[in-house]
């Protein structure tokens, strides 16, 4: 939705600009229209279909909902049979459960359609120099538009072409606008590699400040032929760098199946737009109402804004994880119970703000357990505290191979260990 209203504009305004058409009065009659039209009008268009689609499915939601007087009777007229009452009890839960679903996709839509782009004027002769600039290279330029988002960082959209044989890349056409705008600019993970003959819309936002690496290192339990952790690295939004490892419970195909569904879910949802709290609440249904009622798994997520350098863990039942600042090690720790228990799981969240030169540690259950003595999560804040290691890779198999050095090579649970290290960009 953030891009579509700018696909749109092709349909509704006029060319910003066309090389062959020298009228300086046409232009500026044209630049002042398109900037009211795009405050006034361009906003409006698929926002009152979002917020009709969002009431509608409110209402959805609603047709769900029972009165407490509907309840009780319910509770009356089956509590002399107890299989009848257990069924009609879990037939409820559901329906709550569904209601939240409904009720949360309603907000995702309302808070699209709030959401606001302001449009940034972009004087004529600066947009001339700018088409010039791309004439150099061979690029036609049809419409450029400058865009201040929500958090106050700029994006660019801009649909152009070839007009000659060439091998110019998005890349190269995002170095080339940082230094006519005036900007770090990094592409849009949808954008085309090579500029091709015909018109294409390319987009580009503001760089993040960060920039991260990450290391994984993997030992499956000595009895099994696949782990049963899973992992994954995505980016919710440009500038946004999400790490989420899931431990099965048990070991094997069952215990793989179970993490496997638990991270592709999130990523899925993350990336759609729902809330972590909703999201993850969606997955423990998903779990409590699988053909196993062993359906257990844990959660532990990383988030990190590259913009800023805040980062939030969310955990449920996960082993600790580690930030790494130099020498000093912080641990973050949670009490909770894995997925897949409860009707509604215990969720805790810890958000720290990281520094240039940090790393952050996670680990399933499986290392801490090969530390001897239950002293695991001190023993492992001491060797991550004390490794000079600069690449997250091999520091993720440093701290496996001493993981596995400990237990004498008897690996009685599997082991995953993620690492990732963030620095800031240079000016």
């Amino acid at each position: 939705f953030r891009f579509c209203c700018l696909l749109l504009t092709n349909c509704v305004f006029t060319v910003l600009y066309n090389p062959l058409q020298e009228e300086a009065a046409i232009m500026k009659k044209q630049i002042s229209v398109e900037k009211e039209e795009f405050n006034s009008i361009l906003p409006e268009y698929g926002r009152r279909k979002l917020l009709t689609y969002a009431d509608s499915i409110r209402e959805l939601a609603e047709s769900f909902r029972e009165t407490e007087n509907n309840r009780e009777e319910i509770k009356r007229t089956v509590e002399t049979d107890r299989k009848d009452y257990i069924w009609q009890k879990r037939l409820n839960e559901n329906k709550d459960l569904m209601i939240e679903h409904l009720e949360e996709m309603a907000k995702i839509m309302t808070q699209l359609a709030d959401e606001t782009r302001r449009c940034v004027p972009l004087g004529e002769r600066r947009f001339k120099q700018i088409a010039h600039a791309l004439k150099e290279v061979d690029i036609q330029i049809k419409s450029l538009y400058l865009i201040e988002n929500e958090a106050q960082r700029m994006e660019i959209s801009l649909t152009i072409r070839t007009v000659k044989k060439n091998t110019l890349s998005a890349e190269d056409l995002g170095d080339l606008l940082s230094v006519l705008l005036n900007m770090r600019l990094t592409g849009a993970q949808d954008n085309a590699f090579f500029i091709g003959n015909e018109w294409q819309t390319f987009y580009y936002v503001e760089e993040a400040r960060f920039h991260v690496l990450t290391g994984i290192a993997k030992a499956v339990k000595e009895t099994e032929k696949i782990s049963g952790d899973n992992y994954a690295f995505f980016e919710t939004e440009q500038g946004n760098l999400t790490a989420v490892l899931s431990d099965g419970m048990g070991s094997g195909e069952k215990a793989c199946s179970d993490s496997t569904m638990v991270v592709e879910l999130m990523e899925k949802f993350l990336e759609a737009g729902f809330q972590m709290d909703m999201a993850i609440q969606m997955i423990n249904s998903a779990l409590l109402t699988g053909e196993d009622n062993s359906n257990m798994s844990t959660l532990d997520l990383c988030s990190v804004d590259l913009y800023c350098g805040e980062c939030r863990f969310v955990k449920v039942g996960s082993a600790s994880s580690y930030i790494k600042r130099q020498h000093l090690v912080d641990r973050i720790s949670s009490g909770n119970l894995p997925l897949g228990i409860f009707q509604r799981p215990d969720m805790e969240a810890v958000g720290r703000t990281l520094m240039d030169g940090d790393y952050i540690v996670m680990v399933s259950d499986g290392v801490l357990d090969a530390l001897s003595q239950g002293i695991g999560e001190d023993m492992l804040s001491e060797l991550i505290g004390s490794t000079n290691l600069e690449n997250p890779g091999e520091m993720a198999n440093a701290i496996l191979n001493f993981c596995i050095h400990q237990c004498k090579g008897h690996i009685r649970d599997d082991m995953t260990i993620l690492v990732i290290g963030i620095w800031k960009k240079e000016d």
